[in-house]
């Protein structure tokens, strides 16, 4: 079978001399072509379809048509009611006075082309030309793999994707920060990445035959730790005590805790050292003197490593009468002996009260 043709007997159409079939040459597709009467027989405009729709193929005739048929190419579909196409998909619709059309059924991109519809009147062929347009729905065939890179480093991400007509082809930084389209082309080029350029990246291909399809690529930027929040806490004798240490790395940092230069490591007694993805905690549950001073909390990862100092020193504990105050009282130390001078200068008047009462 010819590429790009329908299974179909040879091509010919109804010489003007006799009932014998002749070749008629294909003309180039696209725009109709009509020869002979340019108003008969007339034929559709070019017929655009979805892949896997129907097309259907109509050409208007008169009551001087004596014989009239449809090919494709160089292969005969139908020559009046008989079919001479092998492939099940053509069939025929109408053949009356007025109307011959047939259909393509499940139309695929290799049904593209042109279709002729010949006829033969008063012993003189004619022939009427349409183009079949099959649309193809856009199709990512080829994506990146998820990407792992280390900051500063150039990274290029492709997308290829099919369709008819040719998809439009855009990148987009799936980020809370990103702003619209970060490219518009297969290829997407990233020199000296950054931390913030982390993350997926949507490649979506579009055409206007249906919804634009979309894949993603997850692109993961390593970089050093850096350390985010640390603060010196102030706790009182007896009490419990917790310096915290919070960084932030790709891959995630791994904590050390030291007192000076000796390692704090966890089960050590009185204390608790607990490290998660990006901090860690040492718990002090019960604060003596020789557990003040300086700690260093030290993040790492393949990529390098980074400290800080961080303070437990002593606070005095509130006392009761600090507490009974309440925050912003001045505590005074002849508040008593005041409040005493109060009641006895009171008494008196006490006194003279009940006397006018009675």
């Amino acid at each position: 079978m010819i590429p790009n043709e329908l299974p179909c007997c040879s091509s010919s159409v109804f010489s003007s001399s006799s009932d014998s079939l002749t070749l008629i040459p294909c003309q180039v597709p696209g725009v109709p072509v009509r020869s002979g009467d340019a108003t008969f027989p007339k034929a559709m405009d070019n017929v655009t379809v979805r892949q896997g729709e129907s097309a259907t193929l109509r050409c208007s005739v008169d009551n001087r048509v004596t014989r009239v048929a449809w090919l494709n190419r160089s292969s005969i579909l139908y020559a009046g009611n008989d079919k001479w196409c092998l492939d099940p998909r053509v069939v025929l619709l109408s053949n009356t006075k007025t109307q011959y059309s047939i259909q393509i059924q499940d139309v695929d991109v290799y049904d593209e082309g042109p279709y002729t519809c010949s006829v033969q009147t008063d012993n003189h062929p004619k022939t009427s030309r349409v183009h079949l347009i099959v649309q193809v729905s856009p199709k990512i065939v080829e994506i990146s793999s998820d990407i792992s890179v280390n900051e500063g480093g150039n990274i290029s991400l492709t997308c290829i994707a099919t369709g008819r007509p040719d998809p439009t082809i855009t990148w987009r930084h799936i980020s809370p920060k990103a702003v619209g389209f970060v490219s518009e082309d297969e290829y997407l080029e990233i020199t000296g990445i950054t931390k913030e350029q982390s993350g997926e990246y949507e490649c979506s291909a579009s055409n206007d035959v249906a919804a634009p399809v979309v894949r993603r690529v997850k692109v993961t930027v390593n970089y050093p730790p850096y350390i985010s929040d640390a603060k010196s806490t102030g706790v009182p004798v007896g009490q419990k005590g917790i310096l915290q240490c919070e960084a932030s790395a790709v891959p995630a940092a791994e904590f050390q805790w030291y007192k000076d230069d000796k390692r704090l490591v966890e089960g050590q007694k009185g204390v608790k050292v607990e490290s998660k993805a990006f901090f860690s905690r040492l718990t002090f549950f019960n604060v003596s003197e020789q557990d003040y001073g300086n700690y260093t909390c030290v993040a790492s990862n393949k990529l390098g490593n980074t400290n800080v100092s961080i303070i437990l020193y002593e606070i005095s504990e509130p006392t009761s009468s600090t507490l009974f105050q309440g925050p912003g009282a001045v505590h005074d130390g002849n508040n008593g002996t005041s409040r005493r001078a109060v009641c006895i200068g009171l008494l008196p008047l006490l006194l003279l009260h009940l006397l006018l009462k009675f």
